[in-house]
């Protein structure tokens, strides 16, 4: 089991957040605009199955699948 983190948008991303995660975590936050501005918002590191999940409290999440391919999407109902 990994315990998860989180940190503020617009900040560095912490070490435990792997680096294939990191482009698409930039790129989500470069494209927030008005109240989802970089300015505020929360991501939270969690991990299932092994792999690594970033969730962004302003309704998007990167992951990475298990072929490997990264997504960043918005949360799905």
């Amino acid at each position: 089991m990994q315990l998860g983190t989180r940190w503020a948008t617009g900040a560095e991303p912490p070490a435990s957040v792997p680096a294939a995660l990191r482009p698409a975590i930039a790129e989500v936050e470069s494209n927030l605009s008005g109240p989802l501005s970089q300015s505020t918002g929360h991501w939270t590191l969690t991990w299932l199955e092994g792999r690594a999940i970033a969730e962004l409290d302003a309704g998007w999440e990167v992951l990475q699948t298990a072929s490997g391919e990264v997504v960043a999407r918005p949360f799905q109902d």
